[in-house]
């Protein structure tokens, strides 16, 4: 019997959730990391960094920064790191033995379901096309 989707219980897919929403927050913090460094880079004053160096010239657009616009942005990256935080810890912990126990689960089910899918596709005749790719469309249109 193969194991349908429901009985390998609502944690997979929760899990899988969970780091897909850990994928668009590590997107949503570059993306603001990249705007908050570019913006400062670009309308921050510039500063000496040295006796030595001459003394830097008044960039052109130093007005355009205002005070609470750096302020705002790192906040933001703040709040995404922060959100980012609790999505880790809403993550199972498990040691290594448990994972690979549960890599050896999945390898199986695979399998299993392998073997169902080849049966299927004996019944229904298909099997050559399935082990030589031949897109089955393909060979209808040709005709």
């Amino acid at each position: 019997m193969i194991p349908s989707f429901e009985a390998a219980g609502e944690d997979c897919v929760r899990i899988m959730d969970i780091v897909s929403q850990l994928q668009e927050q590590v997107n949503a913090m570059a993306l603001l990391a990249m705007n908050t460094f570019g913006t400062l880079q670009r309308d921050a004053p510039a500063v000496r960094l040295s006796p030595n160096y001459p003394e830097p010239t008044a960039n052109a657009s130093e007005e355009t920064i205002g005070a609470e616009y750096p302020k705002t942005m790192s906040a933001a990256l703040v709040e995404a790191a922060k959100k980012f935080d609790v999505l880790v810890t809403a993550l199972p912990l498990s040691g290594e033995e448990a994972q690979l126990k549960r890599i050896a689960e999945l390898q199986e089910e695979n399998k299993a379901v392998g073997l169902e899918l080849e049966k299927q596709l004996e019944a229904a005749g298909m099997l050559f096309f399935y082990h030589t790719g031949v897109d089955i469309l393909h060979l209808l249109v040709c005709l």
